[in-house]
């Protein structure tokens, strides 16, 4: 079974060459469709994605790069959805890199006639020292380190992208996806994919707000869809155990937290923090 990959790109010229060699590189899945949708691009993000048509028409994938005026993510990924030939779905992230087995498990898992939700193991990569250590701890809340949260990058079956009709306009599109789906109709495949964490204690901080303004957007938007979230709080005691085995982290961790509630940073809008 095969898939439409839709890969909304603002600015990604950085990140799309490795992004789009790794899904060339996929195992397992026949004839796929990949639509890379630059959106807004001030730098040449569209013309190295363009590069790689011959590449892809050799491996027998279909490449579609899409040049469009700025449409803010909801709107590249509905373009994306409106170019796409296949009914089974997966929204990439430009800056991810996948394993080359996971696109095909992804697809086999998909293959169900009841509605599905999958995504692959996250590999979180960092560079400065607080970011790392950020990542320690957070690689490790069960949400993240059990569930299947999808950042980066997630899928549907056909049965599953019918449950919405076009993205809405909010913060979390990772988050409005997932929640259409019970845990149960959640698939974590062992299969890993690469997901770069923002560098830097500001930027942590500034990702760190919008992530919860997402959240808080949504239990507002759709109280009945977030009861599907699926997260519970860590207990006391794993809390105590983290602080005991990774100090550094829990502290870094506990900083950007406590930096968000004050308000620390605040600024208009949202910038990327890479």
């Amino acid at each position: 079974m095969s898939l439409s990959i839709i890969i909304p790109a603002c600015n990604e010229a950085g990140y799309i060459g490795a992004c789009l060699s790794a899904v060339l590189a996929s195992v397992g899945v026949q004839g796929a469709q990949v639509i890379v949708v630059a959106n807004g691009c001030t730098d040449d993000t569209a013309a190295r994605a363009a590069s790689f048509q011959a590449a892809f028409e050799a491996s027998g994938w279909r490449l579609d790069v899409l040049d469009l005026p700025a449409l803010g993510k909801p709107g590249a990924l509905d373009a994306g959805d409106g170019a796409a030939t296949h009914a089974n779905r997966a929204y990439l992230d430009a800056d991810v890199t996948v394993s080359p087995p996971l696109l095909g498990d992804i697809a086999a898992a998909l293959a169900v006639s009841q509605p599905r939700y999958a995504s692959g193991t996250p590999v979180v990569t960092a560079r400065s020292a607080v970011t790392r250590a950020y990542a320690r701890f957070w690689v490790g809340l069960p949400f993240v380190a059990q569930g299947v949260p999808g950042f980066g990058l997630y899928a549907v079956n056909a049965g599953g992208r019918a449950r919405w009709g076009t993205f809405p306009a909010i913060i979390s599109d990772d988050t409005f996806v997932r929640v259409q789906f019970t845990p149960d109709e959640r698939v974590r495949v062992a299969s890993a994919y690469q997901w770069p964490m923002v560098e830097g204690f500001r930027a942590l901080v500034r990702v760190r707000r919008r992530q919860d303004q997402g959240v808080a957007e949504l239990a507002t938007l759709h109280p009945a869809m977030m009861a599907n979230e699926g997260k519970d709080r860590p207990g006391m005691l794993w809390l105590l155990g983290r602080l005991l085995r990774d100090p550094l982290a829990f502290a870094t961790y506990a900083a950007v937290s406590l930096a968000v509630r004050a308000g620390w940073g605040r600024q208009a809008g949202w910038v990327r923090g890479r």
